[in-house]
This record gives structure tokens, sequence and C-alpha cells, in this order.
């Protein structure tokens, strides 16, 4: 997939366990754990606006675009 998730750079730097940042916007951590290692298929904006307003950051920081290598 192209779009790589940054999730853990961000919690990283913000200090910020998963557990905590799911109890924080009302996920559970499952479901966290599956958007962070970009298996997730699809993220809601109502979550993608938890996360930043959680972590103060901006979606790009959470989301980067990778091309695929050509096959």
């Amino acid at each position: 997939m192209a779009i790589i998730i940054n999730l853990d750079v961000m919690l990283a730097v913000r200090k910020m366990k998963s557990n905590e940042l799911a109890e924080h916007i009302g996920i559970t951590e499952q479901n966290l754990s599956i958007l962070k290692t970009g298996k997730a298929r699809a993220v809601r904006l109502t979550t993608l606006d938890a996360i930043c307003k959680a972590l103060d950051c901006q979606p790009g920081d959470l989301l980067a675009y990778q091309p695929d290598p050509p096959e």
C-alpha cells in the first residue's frame, strides 16, 4: 500500500502510549493497533480528527504517501 501510517512516531514524540491514546479518543486498543500497522483499509475523518487533537498534530504528520514500486 502506498499510504504510510506514522502514528508510532507521533506517539513517541508526544511520549504517549497506545492504550492512553485509544482511551482518550474512544476506540479500542485493537482498532488502534490495526491503524498503526497499516492494516486498516479506511480511517474515519472523525477518528483522524480525534487523533490529531489528542496528539496536537496535523494529518500530514500521521500519513505519508510513498508510491509502490513499478511491477
